[in-house]
């Protein structure tokens, strides 16, 4: 139930099957849920801005149910994209949704 989507105007992501699984391990880590119920999402080459400028940057959706802790997280997932991409942190923007489990489905159901 985990799900982390980042977008980004960077073009060219290179090794981007092995940034997905970093940031599948890790989103399991931060939450304490199984990496089983995790979901990743990389959609590079968005056209975007940030402050007015194309410069890389980067936007980032965290959802699950329960289990978020922005602070920490916030810095956990700036420090990754920022290793993995290049982007310094000051331009990235993450948004955190902690979803009720009767408004997660999954297997034909919902969590709650």
């Amino acid at each position: 139930m985990p799900l982390i989507n980042l977008r980004t105007n960077v073009s060219d992501v290179q090794g981007s099957d092995a940034l997905l699984k970093k940031l599948s391990a890790a989103l399991a880590s931060a939450t304490g849920k199984p990496e089983s119920y995790v979901m990743t999402l990389l959609d590079f080459g968005v056209p975007m801005t940030f402050a007015g400028s194309n410069d890389p940057c980067a936007y980032v959706e965290i959802k699950s149910i329960g289990a978020l802790t922005p602070p920490e997280m916030s810095d956990r997932f700036c420090e990754l994209i920022k290793a993995s991409l290049g982007i310094p942190k000051d331009r990235i923007y993450i948004g955190f949704d902690d979803v009720s489990a009767s408004h997660w489905g999954w297997n034909g159901s919902t969590f709650g």
